[in-house]
């Protein structure tokens, strides 16, 4: 099985949507509760460092960064997703794609990468922790989703390349 990852494009929107979606109906991917159009999600993550996998032309998992704060101090220092569809988790194709971002994302100078996870998001947690995240700790009920509480574990990666 090849995996090619390359620069997500415009065009991928209709693939990576899916993957989204299934996503969503996980219940423990994304406190989102509706996929956005690609206007809204093309704007709520950097147009750098947004990446796919592809087995075969078939896009099978996405990885990209949100801005951790609009404040420009906190330019270096982004959010990671990393979505991979139903058929394919649990075949590394997420350390792929979150190696390539990590890599990727100090090129364009970020120091710091963070990820916010539902705490029964067990695999995600260990896909992070297997790449060189670290855990800094756990954000009690963050969010409600359906009438339901949530914890997230909050991971970070600090660059050892940019001080």
């Amino acid at each position: 099985m090849e995996i090619v990852v390359r620069p997500l494009l415009e065009r991928d929107w209709n693939n990576v949507s899916k993957i989204y979606i299934d996503g969503i109906a996980t219940g423990i991917a994304t406190f989102e509760t509706e996929c956005p159009n690609w206007i809204q999600w093309d704007k709520k993550y950097i147009s750098k460092c947004r990446y796919v996998a592809v087995i075969k032309n078939d896009i099978v998992g996405f990885a990209v960064l949100a801005p951790a704060s609009k404040r420009i101090v906190y330019n270096g220092v982004a959010e990671v997703s990393v979505y991979v569809a139903l058929n394919y988790r649990g075949k590394g194709i997420g350390n792929i794609l979150l190696n390539t971002l990590v890599d990727e994302s100090e090129k364009e100078g970020f120091w710091t990468l963070q990820a916010s996870i539902f705490s029964e998001n067990k695999p995600s947690i260990k896909m992070h922790l297997k790449c060189g995240f670290k855990m800094i700790g756990i954000r009690e009920k963050i969010g409600k989703l359906n009438g339901k509480w949530y914890d997230n574990h909050f991971l970070e990666k600090r660059s050892k390349i940019i001080n």
